[in-house]
C-alpha cells in the first residue's frame, strides 16, 4: 500500500473514533458538553457533502446537451407558425374543437 493511502486511511480511521466518541458522549453522559456536539455535528456536516459528485460531462453514461431537445424535435417535427390564442383556423368546428369531434 502506498504511504499516503495509509495515511488517508489512519486519518479517517482516527476521525471516525473521534466522532463516535462524541455522539457516545452525548447520548450517554449527562455531563456532555459543546466540545462533544461540535465535534458531532461537524462530522455529520462533513458527511453530507456532495464529495463524490463530478462534473456532468466526465460522469460515466452522461448524456449530451440538447439531446431531449433533438428527439423531441425528431418525433413532432420541427415548429410551425403559431396561431394567436382563441382564434381558430378554417375548417375547424367550434363545438367539435380543433382535434375533431
Amino acid at each position: 500500500m502506498a504511504p499516503a493511502r495509509t495515511a488517508r486511511r489512519a486519518a479517517a480511521l482516527g476521525l471516525g473514533a473521534l466522532w463516535w466518541w462524541a455522539v457516545l458522549r452525548l447520548a450517554l453522559e449527562p455531563g456532555a458538553g459543546v466540545l462533544e456536539g461540535a465535534v458531532a455535528v461537524g462530522g455529520w456536516g462533513l458527511s453530507v457533502l456532495p464529495v463524490h459528485c463530478v462534473p456532468r460531462r466526465s460522469a460515466a453514461g452522461a448524456l449530451g446537451a440538447g439531446r431531449w431537445r433533438r428527439a423531441l424535435r425528431a418525433a413532432v417535427g420541427p415548429p410551425g407558425p403559431a396561431t394567436a390564442r382563441g382564434t381558430r383556423r378554417s375548417g375547424e368546428d367550434a363545438a367539435a374543437g380543433p382535434y375533431g369531434p
